[in-house]
This record gives structure tokens, C-alpha cells and sequence, in this order.
């Protein structure tokens, strides 16, 4: 975990990371990582052709917390989540500096999710993760939020 949690910021940077990450996959793969609920299929579909060959987890750890960092940046503008920094025990079980936090207050871990269907296969969905989600804003309520923020 150490050698992941060097290479991943704090909450505060999570945003920051996910979109150079989004960037560089997006001019390097042309890959269409658009934020949306759908393109967690993609996250799937990527980690499954990552896993073809069967490398050494540490050659594609980098791609996986850019892929978990996105994954948890979804839930963050489609969920009503926020990024949060994981204390102690959280982070010992999760194996993550960093998680999610749901509006009830739930606290989830999309990088490690992603790390499960790298190790476990497709039964560790990243997409059912996503819609399987306890916790997320109405969908009212957060077009309500967003419109809020805008105007002032």
C-alpha cells in the first residue's frame, strides 16, 4: 500500500490527479472518459484487457489508481460524493489513503474496487458498483445543488 499511497495526493488533490489522468489516457488511448455512469463500463472493459496477459500487479498500478480515481471522481459528480482523506483503521482495511463519502455518510473505496476486478475478475464490477451504490443524492437534489452553486 505504501508505494500506491506515495503516488496518490490527499483528498484536496484527488480532483487534480483524475483529470491529468483523464487527460493522458484521453491523447494517449483516445479513450472517452466523459464522467458519466456509462463510461464506468469502459473502466471495466480497460481493466479486464490490463489483466489479459496477466502482468504483475505493481507494472499496472499506476493505471489502476487512475482508473480508481476516476471511478470515485463519477460518484463524486454523479453521486453527490465527496473525496475524503481515510483515517487509520479505514485506510488499513480499505489498503487506500483516500475514499468517497456519500451523502448519508457512507464511506466507499473506488480505487480498491478497481483493484478487486483487476485481481478478481469480472465479478467485481466497477459499473454494478456504481449502480448498486447505497447512499447516492436524488438526482433532483443534485441538479438542485449544481444550479445553487452556479448562481451564487
Amino acid at each position: 500500500m505504501e508505494e500506491r499511497a506515495a503516488q496518490l495526493p490527499d483528498a484536496r488533490g484527488m480532483q487534480n490527479y483524475t483529470a491529468g489522468f483523464v487527460t493522458e489516457m484521453s491523447e494517449r488511448s483516445r479513450l472517452p472518459l466523459d464522467y458519466t455512469v456509462a463510461s464506468l463500463r469502459l473502466v471495466d472493459l480497460v481493466v479486464d484487457g490490463l489483466r489479459r496477459n496477466r502482468p504483475v500487479r505493481s507494472g499496472v498500478d499506476r493505471f489502476l489508481s487512475g482508473l480508481g480515481a476516476y471511478t470515485g471522481e463519477v460518484m463524486v459528480r454523479r453521486a453527490g460524493a465527496r473525496w475524503v482523506d481515510l483515517d487509520d483503521g479505514q485506510r488499513e482495511m480499505f489498503g487506500q489513503p483516500v475514499g468517497v463519502r456519500m451523502p448519508d455518510g457512507r464511506v466507499w473505496n473506488p480505487l480498491g474496487k478497481v483493484v478487486k476486478r483487476f485481481e478478481d475478475g469480472p465479478g467485481e464490477s466497477v459499473e454494478r458498483f456504481y449502480l448498486l451504490l447505497h447512499g447516492r443524492q436524488p438526482r433532483k437534489a443534485r441538479r438542485g445543488a449544481v444550479q445553487r452553486a452556479a448562481c451564487g
